[in-house]
């Protein structure tokens, strides 16, 4: 009895799938199908819908069997009417919208509402409930399934993954998550891989590889995968059950013990046709298990007749006369297959019911005089450390194996986490734990979906990474991005802490690593997203830096992005100047500025740690040789305080943003990045045309003739000093000393001696780096 209602809830699945793609009225078929029942445009994915639908109804089955807390994440990318009809049937989507009832009225409203303007789109989106992922982007469900097990040991995530979302990188990579997953503090991730066969036009490799070959690849990578071959509805009910049992039961054995260990996890391999209950030809071309069952199958059933027909009969092998009474309800055998914890409901897919707000410690207890030179990161590294033992089971750190070096080790006290094979010398530093709170893995795609999935329920964290790798998960962050901003328009989610990326050996320090590592694009890449989202921060100083992060991780919501060296450098501010400046986002500094109080000649501004070093070091230089020049030193943090604060919560007003740049005065603005980003986002501002911007740059011309001390590409390619490469993007002092004095039209007179003062410092500077492989010493001074 139990799978005979399975079975009719599947069904009754497979119909509502259908019918959201293709119907407009007639929704339960009383009358004879007619061009006009018909959607005039046919939009959704029917592929991989019954597949989702049936694991849906299986996963519901061992909910109500075994008692579980459950997350069902669904990987195909365009899989939501597989997953959208279970939540109708499961009285879900009524209980956050009230139209879509059990009827069938509420009926229509769904298949109209579909892939609709206004209504549910064909991936898994934020209004849908139960959801964690949208599936747009192909490749993260089981790094986001990983992340929503980690330190919830009572949860089971269900992972769908798609055959050809198998194919890509960032899902090849997350199957050796399992080396991290503590079996005693943990939850547990169950891969069902959906292998129908086919991706939008290609077959897919999995799916056309030996079994034994299949088989060999899982157990490989750690797993005790289970087949079940479905093509016969009822016996792929039963097989799908039996592996189902089989899984949870091993689970639960796992979750037996007391003391961590690696276990062998089970995982499911479903192999359905592509479209599975689709017919199987039209007009001689393949539909049911082909890849033209990916999409709308066929598209023109309201101006073909022979295609209305194909449609009509395929609908009515469902029988909808006995999955719903005559007012249009599901029967009651369906509706006893649902379990009283529903999908739809869990509280880990709306992880803002489950936060806690983090503990901090007073960053005052980490802070550094700033009369000494310091690694601007090595304070924070402390301070999480502080962090992670007050709050030890909600709040973990995750890089792909940069932490040491982006001198935050100090986390190590708490372990990184491991259940694999250690050895004696993983000891020497930074010891292996399965109850480490750091997770590393070389892969940027799969350490961002864990701190996805582990912020989306409930937790907090922070990630880590080389500004230069930084755009390998551009997209990814967008896609993110995306879902916090639909998220903050949906009433019923709760916001969830932010996702915070600390940027760190960044372009200008890549001593040893040379051009192949000098890329700032990341933040271009998230500038113009989402203003109630996006953040970017530029701490100047250690201090800064503290104080910044403080504040992200209270925040909500928000994509926080914090760019920042570990080198040592210059501190400017103490703790409480370091407070205020980071709160208003910007600030004019005395201590680097020439009559502060009085209305400039010119404006020196900065942003980025480096950036601002060479701009502190140009106006000491101007000041030597200008002492009369009036220079107000701006040093910029929060980069969005630039944009009109109609554009951006952050922007400042225009009479701000003048009585800081003026209206009419040159403004030199160093800055750490590529310059035309700071043009894209001040060029509505009055002084615009005064605004004169060094940043990083591709093509490096200088205007100083080296072929005399080199062969090689002057620095592109090769190995850099911190001030060969400054001035090779003409971001040195020497630079923007040079720009002040061509600029200012009382400095005329001077310019020309001091300019050419200016290229042989400049030459120097080059020539010792050349000959030496390192920078003056009194350059860094």
């Amino acid at each position: 009895m139990e799978l005979k209602n399975l079975h009719l809830y599947w069904k009754a699945s497979c119909y509502i799938a259908t019918g959201m793609i293709y119907l407009w009225d007639n929704v339960l078929l009383k009358e004879p199908l007619k061009p006009e029942h018909i959607k005039r445009r046919l939009l959704g994915h029917w592929g991989a819908s019954p597949g989702i639908s049936f694991i849906y109804a299986h996963t519901n089955r061992i909910i109500e069997k075994y008692d579980l807390d459950c997350l069902f994440v669904v990987g195909p990318g365009h899989g939501a009417p597989g997953y959208i009809a279970p939540l109708y049937l499961d009285q879900t989507l009524v209980k956050y919208y009230p139209h879509f009832t059990l009827d069938e009225e509420g009926l229509k409203k769904l298949f109209r509402s579909f892939s609709f303007p206004a209504g549910l789109g064909s991936h898994c989106t934020p209004e849908l409930p139960g959801s964690i992922q949208e599936g747009g982007e192909l490749g993260y469900v089981l790094s986001h399934s990983y992340g929503a097990v980690l330190d919830n040991p009572k949860l089971l995530a269900v992972a769908v993954v798609g055959d050809g979302e198998a194919e890509t990188g960032p899902l090849a990579t997350s199957w050796h998550v399992n080396k991290f997953i503590n079996p005693v503090r943990d939850g547990v991730v169950l891969p069902v891989l959906l292998l129908n066969g086919y991706k939008i036009n290609n077959p897919t490799i999995l799916a056309r590889i030996d079994e034994e070959e299949l088989i060999n690849l899982f157990k490989g990578y750690g797993y005790e995968p289970k087949l079940v071959i479905a093509e016969e509805p009822i016996q792929a009910h039963e097989s799908m059950a039996q592996a189902m049992d089989w899984a949870v039961e091993r689970i639960l054995d796992i979750k037996s013990h007391t003391e961590p260990f690696r276990p062998i996890y089970p995982m499911i391999i479903l192999k359905t046709p592509k479209g599975w209950t689709a017919p199987r030809k039209v007009n001689d071309r393949y539909i049911e298990g082909y890849w033209r069952a990916h999409q709308v199958p066929f598209s023109d059933a309201r101006n073909n007749p022979e295609h209305l027909r194909i449609l009509e009969e395929w609908l009515r092998s469902y029988e909808p006369e006995k999955l719903f009474d005559q007012n249009g309800r599901p029967i009651d055998e369906i509706l006893r297959a649902v379990p009283k914890k529903k999908i739809g409901e869990s509280p880990y897919a709306n992880g803002g019911m489950l936060r806690v707000p983090l503990k901090l410690p007073k960053i005052e207890a980490f802070c550094i005089d700033p009369a000494n030179k310091a690694e601007n990161t090595r304070p924070l590294g402390m301070f999480l450390r502080e962090v992670m033992r007050l709050n030890p089971n909600n709040f973990r750190l995750f890089g792909p194996d940069e932490t040491h070096s982006n001198r935050l080790y100090d986390v190590f006290e708490f372990g990184k986490a491991w259940v694999a094979k250690t050895l004696v010398e993983d000891e020497d530093e930074g010891h292996l734990s399965p109850f480490g709170r750091t997770i590393e893995m070389l892969s940027e795609h799969t350490v961002e979906g864990l701190l996805e999935g582990y912020i989306l329920t409930g937790r907090h964290g922070i990630l880590n990474t080389y500004e230069g790798f930084a755009p390998i998960i551009s997209s990814m962050v967008n896609q993110f991005g995306k879902w916090l901003d639909i998220s903050s328009d949906i009433p019923w989610r709760m916001p969830v802490s932010s996702l915070n990326l600390l940027l760190t050996s960044v372009v200008w320090r890549q001593d040893h690593n040379g051009f192949t590592h000098q890329d700032p694009g990341f933040i271009n890449s998230v500038v113009d997203k989402w203003p109630n989202v996006v953040r970017v921060y530029f701490p100047p100083d250690a201090n800064t830096l503290l104080f910044i992060v403080w504040q992200c991780l209270q925040s909500t919501n928000r994509i926080n992005i914090i760019v920042v060296d570990k080198q040592k450098h210059p501190q400017y501010l103490n703790i409480e100047e370091a407070k205020e400046h980071a709160m208003k986002g910007l600030g004019v500094w005395k201590f680097a500025s020439n009559f502060p109080d009085e209305e400039p000649d010119v404006v020196i501004a900065s942003c980025g740690d480096i950036p601002t070093k060479e701009a502190v070091k140009a106006v000491k230089i101007l000041i030597e040789h200008c002492p009369d020049l009036r220079i107000r030193f701006v040093n910029v943090v929060n980069l969005f305080c630039l944009t009109p604060n109609q554009e951006h919560p952050d922007g400042l007003t225009d009479k701000d943003f003048d009585s800081y740049f003026t209206v009419d005065k040159p403004v030199i603005f160093n800055f750490h990045g590529y310059p035309w980003l700071i043009h894209r986002l001040t060029y509505r501002r009055k002084n615009h045309n005064n605004l004169h911007v060094r940043g990083y740059r591709e093509n490096r011309k200088i205007g100083i003739d080296l072929t005399h001390l080199t062969n090689f590409l002057k620095g592109r390619g090769g190995i850099t000093t911190p001030m060969q490469l400054a001035i090779l993007n003409q971001i040195d002092r020497f630079s923007i000393a040079i720009d002040v004095v061509q600029r200012v039209p009382k400095l005329s007179n001077k310019a020309g001696s001091f300019v050419d003062e200016m290229k042989n410092m400049q030459i120097k500077a080059l020539e010792y780096a050349y000959n030496h492989g390192v920078d003056m010493p009194e350059l860094d001074e």
